[in-house]
């Protein structure tokens, strides 16, 4: 038994995903707990070995260094030239990334992995050009002190009272090679005291301060554990552990204490292995509040750049919002932040959330982290009640406010004359409550509304009036339950109004999504998804939007094609924006304005991304005035996941099409070698016979039946021709695309030619032909299509058993009309389905055929050759009696 040879699916699957892998570039950090513990030593150290090993290495950037041994080992590391640079009238060097990506060698050494860049440089952070370089398939050794680890930078700073602003994610580690470099602390003070790590001068302000020994016996140890953790998390051991998922609760008033909570679960989720979420609740009053969106905007990103699952909901009890999610989600431990210095006045009025939450969740562990507030006293109460202030007063909807206050004081008085009752008047203001909170933005103006509301009642309509003193007794109970009831449903008022608001975005929303998404599935060509794409993000966000398609595989340096559906996106256009949106496209990452990698472009790029393959890029114009918000992103992040597939559809269509042409392209090829080696071995046959026989009784044969013998070699031998002939024609075609070479063709040469050739080779044939008068021309291949009519009219008289055949061409509508006709027997029924298959005898083996005439592949080249030029073939019978062959081909070329 023979084992089944071929390749195993997946194992393919899994090669080809290794193969990718191994594309990205593997990144290899020295990481130390302070400056002077080796890290540029032992990198360059490394990269010596891996020189003896015959790597290709190039320093890219080294800092420079004060240490005879560290410059040392830079003899004989072929160095990348640095860029310079103007910063402020001074000249800085910077790594030259876009020449090491020129130079492509096999490791690049970078030294200072958190170094933020000059102003004007591709990428605002060096890791972000290091992240370039990877993905271009390049290996890079760098080097990193813990201090400038983000999720450590406030644990760094608790201890040294430094605080450090050059930071690292800690997701573009997670996958990183970490080298712990230690040595011990009183080693590294000597080395200070010698000199070797700064300037005498600058290393005796380091000892009073950062290089304090408790300070590095404590960074060493903070160092060791991150280490240790990284070595977990890369290595992970397969065992069962209990499951935990932590959430970090966004509190707009402790936004300092957030940050700090966010960087305090990060550290408890990667020794947990967890996954863990920031949850951010909105309501009606952030939308207004500008300040309030860019902090928050600020905490996001530091949880993305953490490795966090952000989560933003709507509501207004935050309380109620955060239990149901949690609840919902199945979170196990909830991070919240709490200020040391907070005022304990509220206590009276409200109670703590983190009360609220112990009684709601009792399952749920609630980690409190404390932090104190940075803004001392007046100036944090200045800021408060400045952005309190700016959250909440409207000139406008104050202005509304008085006016409806005005009109229910009115309407009361005339309420009044009419001897209605005082609860008329009461119901009156009850009543504009409800319109002011309708018409105005927040709480705010609702419930004073309502305290303005109570005192006009009071000073108006109650005795004695213009004065807020009340002598009727059940008065005072009538005017708290009247503040009660306006507070109460003007409350009510704006949640309606908040969700009634809510729904119908939302709802809106889903409707240009499910439109988008119809639309897609309708379209069957790249430019009119491009089209579709454009004309929704401009309904949407009113912005100048441009599209760039993608590339073909392994063609990067070909331009991105242009989509434009918007005329104001003329400034996207730009060779300088197209480098930018090229660059997106490579590097799958977002960039330009607002981001920190190419700001200075005109618009905003992201890609539009599918299993790991880039299939286009879109461009948004960003104004100052107008700058790109958080919902912007989350909408254009729902378009681009339709949008991507979509695009992935069209291209597994486009594949699936191309592998159809592939399959028929084999099955054809297998068709026609087979029908040559059956269609060549009987006249090869008759010949040799006819010959062996002339030779060997040449002698005892006649003259009548040698002239026969030679007769059946010139006919077996005109045969042959005429199948070289055919195959010939078929190669005019260009393989893969069914495409032939078209020029302008008289129709009459054509035919002329094909006659002329037939009355030479079946002189007794009657040919009739019959063609438009007028001078008719068609796009066509003039050899292919004269074969074609040969092929035709040869096969009617062999076949017809008549004399009598008939060639007419006529014009219809936009399309050219060949027939060839006999009257002859005609077409068996059963034959006419597979008469244009070059196996249509072995198919119907019951009706006799001359073994010469082959197995019909003639008719399955002229079903070829009329196909790629756009016509059609078809054969059928006549009423009168013979058969009829007729093939149409289109006047002007794509009809």
């Amino acid at each position: 038994m023979i084992e089944d040879e071929r390749p195993n699916p997946d194992a393919i699957l899994k090669q080809v995903t290794q193969q990718n892998r191994q594309k990205t570039g593997k990144l290899r950090v020295f990481f130390g707990y302070a400056a002077g513990v080796g890290k540029t030593y032992a990198m360059l150290r490394d990269a010596h070995e891996q020189l003896l090993q015959g790597k290709k290495i190039m320093a890219g950037y080294i800092e420079p260094h004060v240490r005879p041994e560290t410059l040392a080992l830079l003899e004989g590391i072929p160095t990348i030239p640095v860029k310079q640079m103007s910063y402020k009238k001074m000249t800085l060097s910077e790594f030259d990334l876009d020449e090491a990506l020129r130079l492509k060698p096999d490791i690049v050494l970078v030294d200072e992995l958190a170094h933020t860049n000059v102003i004007g440089s591709r990428n605002k952070k060096r890791y972000q050009d290091i992240d370039e370089l990877l993905h271009a398939g390049i290996d890079v050794y760098t080097t990193v002190n813990v201090q400038h680890i983000e999720s450590l930078n406030d644990v760094v700073e608790s201890i040294t009272h430094v605080q450090v602003v050059e930071t690292v994610p800690d997701t573009f580690l997670d996958q990183a090679y970490l080298r712990l470099i230690d040595i011990e602390p009183e080693e590294l003070l000597e080395r200070l005291r010698a000199g070797k790590i700064y300037r005498p001068l600058q290393a005796k302000k380091a000892m009073q301060h950062f290089f304090a020994l408790e300070n590095l016996k404590l960074l060493r140890e903070i160092a060791v554990r991150r280490a240790a953790d990284h070595i977990g998390m890369t290595n992970p051991i397969e065992e069962v552990s209990v499951r935990v998922k932590l959430l970090t609760y966004l509190d707009e008033e402790h936004i300092q204490g957030t940050e700090k909570c966010l960087r305090w679960t990060a550290r408890l989720a990667a020794a947990f292995r967890s996954e863990w979420t920031l949850l951010v609740i909105e309501n009606e009053e952030d939308e207004h509040d500008d300040l309030m969106r860019e902090q928050r905007f600020k905490v996001m990103k530091l949880a993305q750049s953490l490795g966090a699952d952000i989560v933003t909901l709507s509501g207004h009890d935050t309380l109620d919002t955060l239990t149901h999610y949690a609840k919902m989600t199945g979170v196990t431990d909830i991070i919240i932040a709490k200020q040391r210095n907070h005022s304990h006045v509220h206590r009276l009025f409200k109670q703590e959330l983190e009360d609220d939450l112990i009684q709601r969740l009792p399952q749920v562990d609630l980690h409190i982290i404390p932090y104190h507030d940075k803004r001392e006293g007046q100036k944090r109460n200045r800021l408060n009640h400045i952005n309190f202030i700016q959250r909440h007063f409207s000139a406008a909807d104050f202005i509304k406010m008085l006016f409806y206050i005005l009109v229910a004081t009115l309407l009361s008085k005339i309420v009044l004359l009419m001897h209605s009752g005082d609860q008329n008047v009461i119901i009156v203001y009850l009543f504009f409550i409800l319109i002011i909170s309708r018409v105005t933005h927040g709480y705010f103006y609702g419930a004073l509304a309502s305290v303005i509301s109570v005192l006009l009642f009071n000073w108006l309509f109650v005795d004695p009036l213009y004065s807020l003193t009340v002598y009727k007794p059940g008065y005072p109970v009538t005017m708290v339950i009247m503040l009660l009831v306006a507070l109460f449903t003007s409350n009510m008022m704006i949640r309606v109004k908040s969700q009634a608001k809510e729904a119908v975005r939302k709802e809106h929303r889903m409707t240009i999504l499910y439109e988008l998404n119809q639309q897609l599935l309708a379209s069957q060509s790249l430019a009119g998804m491009m089209a579709i794409a454009n004309t929704k993000v401009m309904e949407t966000m009113g912005r100048s939007v441009i599209f760039y398609s993608g590339l073909p595989e392994g063609k990067s340096d070909r331009k991105l094609s242009v989509y434009r559906g918007d005329p104001t996106a003329a400034a996207l256009t730009t060779p300088e924006e197209e480098a930018v949106a090229h660059w997106v496209y490579l590097n799958q990452k977002f960039a330009g304005s607002g981001t920190d990698t190419l700001n200075g472009a005109a618009g905003y790029y992201f890609p539009v991304v599918s299993q790991g393959r880039s299939l286009a890029v879109i461009g948004l114009r960003v104004n100052p005035e107008r700058p790109l918000h958080r919902e912007n992103l989350n909408f254009l992040k729902l378009l681009t996941s339709q949008l991507s597939l979509a695009l992935e559809r069209h291209r597994l269509m486009i594949e699936q099409q191309q592998t159809v042409i592939e399959n028929e392209k084999e099955k054809m090829r297998g068709n026609l070698l087979r029908a040559i080696s059956h269609d060549l071995r009987t006249p090869l046959t008759g010949i040799l016979g006819a010959s062996s026989a002339i030779i060997e009784n040449h002698e005892k044969f006649s003259a009548e039946l040698t002239l026969n013998l030679v007769k059946d070699i010139k006919e077996d031998s005109e045969w042959l021709i005429r199948m070289v002939e055919n195959l010939l024609s078929v190669t005019r075609i260009d393989e893969g695309t069914m495409k032939v070479k078209k020029t302008p063709e008289a129709i009459e040469e054509i035919v002329g030619a094909a006659v002329r050739r037939i009355r030479k080779r079946f002189k007794e044939t009657d040919l009739t032909v019959r063609v438009p008068e007028e001078l008719l021309l068609v796009p066509m291949d003039g050899t292919l299509i004269e074969q074609v009519l040969i092929n035709l009219i040869e096969n009617a008289i062999k076949h017809a058993e008549s004399t009598a055949i008939s060639v007419i061409v006529k014009q219809r509508k936009q399309r050219v009309i060949f027939e060839v006709s006999d009257n002859g027997k005609g077409l068996p029924t059963q034959r006419l389905e597979t008469l244009f298959r070059p196996f249509n005898n072995e198919q119907h083996s019951e009706i006799p055929v001359d073994a010469t005439r082959g197995m019909g592949i003639g008719l399955s080249i002229c079903q070829t050759i009329v196909a790629a030029h756009g016509g059609t073939i078809e054969a059928c019978n006549k009423t009168q009696g013979g058969a009829v062959f007729r093939f149409t081909l289109p006047i002007k070329e794509g009809d």
